[in-house]
C-alpha cells in the first residue's frame, strides 16, 4: 500500500507565496519521478511541475519562473514553491509519483502512478 500526503495549501492574496509539500510512504522500492498537477473547475488537469530521480525538472509554460520543484530522495518528498502567485492558479494541486512498488515489479521495469488527495489553493484578494 502506497500513500501520499499533501500539505501547505491555502488562500493567498495575488502576488503571495505558498509552498506544498507531498510525502510518500508505504511499500516503495524505489521513485521514477514526482510532481505536481493541478485540475481548476471545469479544465482538465494539467501538469504544473515534476521532478525526475536525477534532479531534472520539468514546468508547465504558465508557471515557469514563478515556481520551483524540489526533492529529497531520502525521505520520498517532494515540495513546491509557489511565488508570484495569480488567481488563476487557483485549481486543486495533486501530488504524482511514478514509482516501483514492490521488489517484482522493479525487477520486471513495472512503475505505477499514485496520486496524494488533493490540496486546494486559492488565490483571491
Amino acid at each position: 500500500q502506497v500513500q501520499l500526503v499533501e500539505s501547505g495549501g491555502g488562500l493567498v492574496q495575488p502576488g503571495g507565496s505558498l509552498r506544498l509539500s507531498c510525502a510518500a510512504s508505504g511499500s516503495i522500492v524505489s521513485i521514477n519521478a514526482m510532481g505536481w498537477y493541478r485540475q481548476a473547475p471545469g479544465k482538465q488537469r494539467e501538469l504544473v511541475a515534476s521532478i525526475a530521480s536525477d534532479g531534472s525538472t520539468k514546468y508547465g509554460d504558465s508557471v515557469k519562473g514563478r515556481f520551483t520543484v524540489s526533492r529529497d530522495n531520502a525521505k520520498n518528498t517532494v515540495h513546491l514553491q509557489m511565488n508570484s502567485l495569480k488567481p488563476e492558479d487557483t485549481a486543486v494541486y495533486y501530488c504524482d509519483a511514478e514509482l516501483y512498488p514492490s521488489a517484482r515489479a522493479y525487477a520486471m521495469g513495472v512503475n505505477a502512478h499514485y496520486w496524494g488527495q488533493g490540496t486546494q489553493v486559492t488565490v483571491s484578494s
